[in-house]
């Protein structure tokens, strides 16, 4: 198995609890790798199984024997075909813990040579399947995917998020079987662009770093670390600094901190930009989905914007692009009822042309008709499709299409903030059972506001498209 190569465009944003605007936790990810490969937004139920399950890739095949006999429920966002791997991606178990899988990375070749990556070991399409039904916190996450990667191995390198109703984690895999991960601080963020990003690690403060048991063992013994001060940073020592690094994932972090710390001197290929940063601000939901639907906007680097062809063809790719497939933001309250806590705002298809729907994790299904059973061709009643659609118009014509499709998405996200507000005075007067049934008739609700303002905005784009043939001309009366 070798490393993901360069359409692996996956950008991250964790940040904490003091760091936000409404005291929530957010972790958020594009997950981008072909522009047409629909994804389909699904809910597991709680299972508890008479016998024990086995695990089995339709990726590679890595198997993984037994899984715990029970399941939690939790939500994911799968392939529209199972044949190349599940590829669940993103999702909130019932007792909020939310899970993003993965940033894809790169291991150094010092580091593969002495532990390559293993071919049948864990890779990006098992990991929610294996990890968000069997734990209940994030660090349980983060240690029980560090345990399988230990034992099996492990097919690329990854970047997880993981985080729960306390904390946010950034996990990171190198090699085979080495990983390490860092709690994001409640007043920081972090932002992260297909690069292994994590720096110092403190080996005297468990609360805040967790790691394989034998890396310190391995670094010494093969004479890994390049620190002339004998500090242990893990990007240093098992990440990459190549050109591919200062065009395609640098900028990426670069927008990110100029985005939410524009006081910070770097430039877009600046190789020590820092993993945790503060904001100059409180951030909200509606800033950690601005960043994952950028596009070096403002900049000369905006490749849809008034820069010159040398300057659009500098960076690739910007946050937002083509081959997103679907983008999220799994934001948790600590300050709600529990089935009311975890809110999955989802965009399907590319974040800067589509809309984060919200979608509490406390409902018991999603909608069938427009989330479930996506194909590869086109079917206007999908809901991937339906935004994708929306976005090959707007390609077509951007500068004169832009305007109308930021007004649509500024109507739905005022839309959908008024709902969430107005649900949460609900919550409080609810029993269990009441408060899903709510919390379901409103997640249709908002997917249904979604796709009808879109598919309006389509049909409106459809119309005005068609006077602007090549083949038009202009009647010219002198004739």
């Amino acid at each position: 198995m070798i490393e993901k190569q360069l359409y692996s465009a996956c950008t991250s944003i964790l940040i904490g609890k003091k760091a936000s605007i409404d005291g929530s936790i957010m972790i958020g990810r594009n997950e981008d790798s072909k522009a047409a490969w629909p994804k389909n937004y699904i809910i597991h139920p709680r299972e508890m199984h008479v016998d024990s399950q086995i695990f089995k890739s339709n990726a590679n095949k890595f198997t993984m024997p037994p899984l715990p006999k029970l399941a939690y429920k939790y939500s994911a966002t799968p392939e529209w075909t199972l044949d190349e791997g599940y590829f669940e991606e993103d999702g909130i178990n019932e007792f909020n813990v939310a899970m993003s899988a993965t940033e894809s990375a790169y291991t150094n070749d010092n580091v593969l040579s002495i532990d390559p990556l293993v071919a049948d070991g864990i890779g990006e399409e098992a990991m929610l399947n294996v990890v968000l039904p069997y734990v209940k916190t994030a660090r349980e996450g983060v240690l029980r995917l560090g345990q399988i990667v230990e034992r099996y191995g492990t097919c690329e390198t990854n970047g997880i998020l993981f985080a729960d109703l306390n904390e946010a984690w950034y996990m990171e895999t190198a090699g085979g079987h080495q990983w390490v991960a860092q709690r994001i601080p409640d007043d920081s963020y972090a932002v992260v662009s297909n690069q292994l990003a994590i720096q110092n690690i403190d080996f005297a403060d468990p609360e805040n770093f967790m790691w394989a048991p034998s890396i310190v063992e391995f670094v010494t013994q093969n004479n890994l670390n390049p620190a002339l001060d004998g500090s242990f940073n893990f990007r240093n020592i098992f990440g990459t600094d190549s050109l591919q690094d200062q065009y395609y994932n640098y900028p990426r972090v670069w927008y990110g901190l100029k985005m939410f710390s524009p006081e910070l001197e770097y430039t877009p290929t600046s190789n020590d930009m820092p993993f945790i940063n503060k904001a100059n601000r409180k951030l909200s939901v509606n800033d950690a989905q601005a960043y994952l639907a950028s596009h070096y906007q403002g900049t000369q680097y905006d490749p849809v914007g008034n820069s010159s062809v040398a300057d659009k063809k500098r960076f690739r790719p910007p946050v937002s692009l083509a081959k997103t497939q679907e983008s999220h933001v799994l934001q948790l309250r600590p300050n709600m009822p529990k089935e009311a806590a975890g809110i999955q705002w989802l965009a399907m298809g590319v974040a800067a042309e589509s809309t984060f729907v919200p979608f509490y994790s406390g409902a018991t299904q999603t909608p069938p008709d427009s989330y479930h059973n996506a194909q590869a061709t086109f079917n206007p009643d999908n809901a991937y499709w339906v935004y994708k659609h929306a976005s090959v118009l707007v390609d077509a014509h951007y500068g004169l299409f832009e305007s109308k499709l930021q007004d649509a998405q500024a109507e739905l996200r005022q839309h959908f903030g008024k709902i969430i507000a107005d649900t949460d005075q609900k919550v409080m007067h609810y029993s269990d059972i009441e408060l899903k049934t709510l919390l379901t008739k409103v997640n249709f609700q908002n997917a249904e506001l979604g796709l009808t303002k879109y598919r309006q905005l389509t049909s409106e784009l459809i119309t005005l498209a068609t006077d602007m043939s090549p083949l038009n001309y202009k009647h010219d009366t002198n004739l």
